[in-house]
């Protein structure tokens, strides 16, 4: 399959509906999920001052998997029989959001796999220690801003890291989380993000953010105030790409199996916008004048 030239995304709702309507691909209708599971994880790494904890739900499509984090013990009882044997369309209008995201996840994967004819720049994560390919992961991720030793970057979602590999190149961190609490360092950890985008140079954000709804209006402030918004995603790691030129920057897209899950060598995909993605975007666009 070849790069389309499609517009990108406004919005995650817009996508589903399209998504829906049969025009991302084949009738979603016609497509079965033939498996559902949750990966469920606790870490602690030597050295770090906490641990923490990972729930996630992937739909099985085909050859693609699609999938949502979510937080541990919030799907309801039942959710992840209800997914498997259902039909897409059934899922992509599914009343639980991370059930929506998994199953867009899941469609848009078996749809535009992550491939260099879609805009997909292979990263191999090398063989190590679960902490040894964290920080791999973060050396991959952070290459992805394009903020000079100095600036300041808000991180929503906070993933140790991420926030090491941060301040290793001398930058300044706003850590944001729904969570709260402290990092590692002693710092408070916000949980508005909308309110830390007028302090930044440039916004390095979870798919998370996806599965728990504040993806679009983080995005619309980004754009409305032209920072950077560069997203690292297990969660819904082939539906960011389709906002790549629309707010999002850069996607550092990583499907299941995750680097947390096996000890050997692994493959992450990185987008730029106006790299020839999914949608094949122009580099920048102005600001549509949307909600804030």
């Amino acid at each position: 399959m070849t790069t389309t030239s499609r517009p990108p995304a406004t919005c995650l709702g817009t996508l589903l509906d399209q998504a829906l309507r049969g025009e991302l691909g084949p009738d979603p209708s016609t497509l079965r999920i033939s498996v559902a599971f949750t990966t469920s994880q606790a870490a602690r790494h030597d050295g770090r001052q906490g641990g923490y904890r990972n729930e996630v739900l992937s739909l099985r499509l085909g050859c693609a998997v699609g999938s949502c984090a979510v937080e541990p013990g919030a799907l309801p009882a039942g959710a992840v029989e209800d997914c498997a044997g259902a039909d897409v369309a059934e899922l992509l209008a599914h009343p639980l959001l991370p059930v929506r995201v998994a199953a867009l996840d899941a469609y848009l994967t078996d749809v535009t796999p992550h491939t260099p004819d879609h805009g997909a720049q292979p990263v191999t994560v090398p063989a190590g220690s679960s902490l040894e390919r964290s920080r791999a992961r973060a050396t991959a991720v952070v290459d992805l801003l394009d903020v000079p030793s100095g600036g300041t970057v808000l991180v929503v979602g906070v993933v140790n890291s991420l926030l090491y590999e941060l301040r290793s190149r001398g930058l300044t961190v706003i850590p944001c989380d729904l969570k709260g609490g402290t990092t590692d360092w002693g710092e408070p950890i916000g949980t508005d993000a909308l309110k830390g985008i007028g302090h930044c140079d440039a916004v390095l954000a979870s798919g998370m953010t996806l599965g728990n709804g504040t993806f679009d209006p983080l995005r619309r402030r980004a754009w409305k105030h032209r920072k950077p918004l560069v997203m690292f995603a297990q969660t819904g790691s082939a539906v960011l790409p389709r906002f790549l030129g629309a707010g999002v920057t850069a996607v550092c897209a990583e499907p299941y199996p995750f680097f947390w899950l096996d000890g050997g060598p692994g493959t992450i995909h990185r987008y730029r916008a106006g790299d020839g993605g999914p949608d094949a975007v122009p580099r920048s666009r102005p600001y549509d004048g949307g909600p804030s």
